[in-house]
């Protein structure tokens, strides 16, 4: 039986997210993010469509490597004004019943201790359809507003991520048994102290004496995302993530191969994993139209901004290079597989390639050529799904939920329903809390 293909939107609480500049565009609504019925009109329409999820990305600093000042991002609003994701999350929840929240916690910067029982708390509110996105933070901007000099080197930001996780999966797994909320009106016993646990961890990073201030919630831990693209990121992402994102591009078949393999070395099986690539979608009625929709929204790309944003992921800052230079591949301590492959693109390439879409590459035509497209994608990487990357809101989420879904569906690869259960049953079919064979069962206490 063909696989069925998982969606995800892939978005931020900010303007201009990937896509520099088309929040200019006249019929781009994105300027109203501080407005709850725009994320509300939003979370509807995904769930219309059967979208799996939301993912929210998040920074937690500026992108100022580009000339060494904020001014070209500020001017773009390359993601800067930028609010909190895990506001958005209650809200939409309200307005739906199967939408699941993909959101990014940058664990550098947040203790575990709060950061647990935010998440915990997500998890109730929304029946467990809470995920977390695992990142370590890549820029120096966010260091310096947290009171450092400077992030850690990329190797040692995720030795301190192997704690903190430690340090999470104890308190949600290792805290409260199941049965330890009794709620016994008539002995005035609400939750059993024999069956809550204080966590006591001595750690290198990280120190704590404490009971997790959460009943357990509908999956414990949440869903576990983690986008690995280094040596160390896959390494991470094999060990912890049920959900990782990868770029698209070359080698995408090899990440996925080598993905699953070291998920299988680390004691899981290999499917334990689902494999997301980025992608963006200009769909319309005809390939002429799709292809005319591209250029008109070329035409409303800020260059400056698409440069602020790759200095940023990149670690390298691309206005002292003229616009007709190559890129050169370099090690930089920013988001590693953001420069892979560089060399094949100027500078004024690179501008021009981001404005629509950002990073991600773009699919444009009719629905059945960009759904054939899509099936072809995973068919021959092995990844599992997309995450859809916006371009102009809301006519570019409303054409994918009004054209490209029923064309997936007509092929088959695209569920018609969702299935019942909390994030983690609809994505694995089984049940809502993390399998025997993760990291996070050796801090289970039995009931």
């Amino acid at each position: 039986m063909a696989k069925e293909i998982l969606l995800n939107a892939f978005d931020m609480n900010t303007i201009g997210h990937q896509s520099s500049g088309l929040w200019r565009h006249p019929r781009d609504r994105s300027q109203d993010y501080c407005s709850l019925d725009y994320w509300l009109e939003l979370a509807r329409t995904l769930e219309r469509g059967l979208f799996d999820g939301i993912f929210l990305a998040d920074v937690a600093g500026v992108y100022d490597v580009y000339a060494g000042t904020p001014d070209a991002a500020l001017r773009a609003a390359a993601q800067i004004p930028t609010n909190d994701p895990f506001t958005l999350v209650p809200a939409m929840a309200t307005v739906t019943e199967h939408l699941a929240f993909g959101v990014t916690g940058t664990l550098t910067y947040e203790p575990p201790y709060a950061f647990a029982r935010r998440i915990s708390s997500l998890d109730h509110l929304t029946k467990g359809r809470m995920g977390w996105n695992i990142v370590t933070g890549y820029l120096d901007s966010a260091a310096r507003g947290m009171g450092q000099r400077q992030q850690a080197s990329h190797g040692r930001r995720y030795a301190i991520a192997d704690e903190y996780m430690e340090v999470v999966y104890k308190l949600w797994e290792g805290s409260w048994q199941d049965n330890a909320v009794l709620a016994d009106a008539e002995s005035g016993v609400y939750a059993d102290p024999k069956r809550v646990h204080r966590v006591d961890h001595s750690g290198e990073h990280y120190q704590l004496d404490a009971v997790h201030l959460s009943a357990p919630s509908p999956q414990r831990t949440p869903v576990l995302f983690q986008a690995g693209s280094s040596a160390s990121g896959q390494a991470f992402a094999a060990r912890h993530a049920e959900c990782v994102f990868t770029f698209a591009g070359p080698g995408l078949r090899e990440r996925v191969v080598a993905l699953r393999k070291q998920a299988i070395e680390a004691g899981r099986e290999a499917d334990a994993l689902r494999i997301f690539t980025l992608v963006a979608v200009i769909v319309a009625p005809t390939d002429a139209q799709a292809q005319e929709l591209l250029e008109e929204y070329t035409a409303y790309g800020l260059a400056e901004g698409a440069l602020a944003l790759m200095s940023g992921w990149s670690g390298i800052d691309l206005s002292s290079a003229s616009l007709d230079e190559s890129v050169a591949e370099v090690h930089t301590e920013a988001i590693q597989a953001a420069m892979r492959g560089a060399g094949s693109r100027t500078v004024r390439e690179w501008a021009e390639f981001l404005a629509v879409g950002g990073a991600a590459p773009v699919v444009v035509g009719s629905p059945s050529t960009v759904a054939d497209r899509l099936v072809e994608l995973v068919d021959a990487t092995g990844v599992d799904g997309f995450n859809l990357t916006y371009t102009v809101m809301p006519e570019c989420v409303e054409s994918i939920v009004d054209r490209l879904v029923p064309a997936l569906q007509d092929r088959g690869r695209y569920k018609t329903e969702y299935s019942p259960g909390t994030y983690r049953e609809k994505l694995y079919g089984r049940g809502p809390y993390l399998s025997d064979n993760h990291p996070v069962a050796a801090y289970r206490i039995a009931d």
